[in-house]
């Protein structure tokens, strides 16, 4: 296997903990999406490549989790 970008053999993989934040002001009251890929990097040029989850791609399509910052609040 090859780097997509430079097509450098110099792949390395590691163990990832990445979390996923919605753009924009909205996205402040969003949850973020965990994920906990296996991530393969080119040590030339630092490209970075994983796959998510089907349910994270899920949270990711529906929107995140609700917002629970009211329900906090008032607790």
């Amino acid at each position: 296997m090859s780097c997509k970008r430079c097509v450098s053999e110099r792949l390395k993989d590691f163990n990832g903990e990445i979390a996923i934040h919605f753009p924009g002001w909205e996205g402040l009251n969003k949850a973020h999406v965990w994920a906990f890929p296996d991530l393969t990097v080119c040590m030339d040029c630092g490209f970075v490549e994983f796959e998510l989850l089907d349910l994270q791609l899920a949270q990711l399509k529906d929107g995140g989790a609700p917002d629970r910052s009211k329900e906090i609040a008032q607790a």
